[in-house]
């Protein structure tokens, strides 16, 4: 596997993600809460489903828009907000779309980088899973649960539902490294699509009023 900058990237195992676990040092792997410490696999860390749920609703808007000037219809139109205690049941319908967080919090130093993949137990119910966060990364880490089955599945607030897998990245920088601004950098709780916050969109829509003229 190669980096941004055709670096190596090399899954940490059990025995190095013990070994950066809340260290202190300044290569640690920042986790809160840790509720069961037989949760770390033999390469992976298991994370729990958090209290807040963004969930896709159907509304009159024909369409998201991402134009940022057509806020009405844009993403969040189309997104209600819900909060569950831990161990409540959250329902997900089939063909829903669901943004979530990890109950955990989750810091990274600037050699590591971070996937989620969704435990091989619920995507045999038919749940997809999955999320990424770049080296440097600081907050509750996104996850995009969309239902594949034709059936609803009862998700239970704080279940272990989501493996994270490490990697140590060379040449790595940091998240907050960049000039571009970083969307969902810091978040705790489900964030809806930024893409209308796309600097290219404003340019692209005038090329094509400019072609229509």
């Amino acid at each position: 596997m190669k980096s941004a900058k055709d670096g190596k990237m090399t899954i940490l195992t059990k025995t190095e993600i013990g070994a950066r676990l809340n260290s202190g040092n300044s290569n640690q792997i920042f986790v809160d809460p840790i509720l069961n410490k037989d949760s770390m696999g033999p390469m992976s860390l298991d994370l729990r489903l958090g209290y807040d749920f963004l969930v896709s609703v159907v509304n009159q808007n024909p369409s998201v828009r991402l134009h940022p000037k057509h806020d009405t219809s844009g993403p969040d139109a189309f997104f209600q907000s819900v909060r569950r205690d831990l161990g409540d049941v959250f329902l997900i319908h089939p063909s829903q779309t669901v943004l979530a967080t990890t109950l955990e919090y989750i810091g990274l130093p600037s050699d590591v980088y971070g996937e989620i993949v969704g435990r091989n137990s619920y995507s045999r119910l038919g749940l997809y899973i999955s999320s990424m966060f770049q080296p440097g990364f600081r907050g509750c880490v996104s996850l995009e649960l969309f239902n594949h089955s034709n059936a609803p599945i009862e998700l239970i607030v704080g279940s272990r539902i989501v493996q994270a897998r490490f990697f140590r990245v060379e040449a790595s920088e940091s998240h907050t490294v960049g000039c571009q601004p970083k969307k969902y950098f810091c978040n705790i709780r489900p964030t809806i699509s930024r893409a209308s916050h796309d600097d290219d969109l404003d340019r692209l829509a005038s090329r094509s009023t400019q072609r229509r003229r």
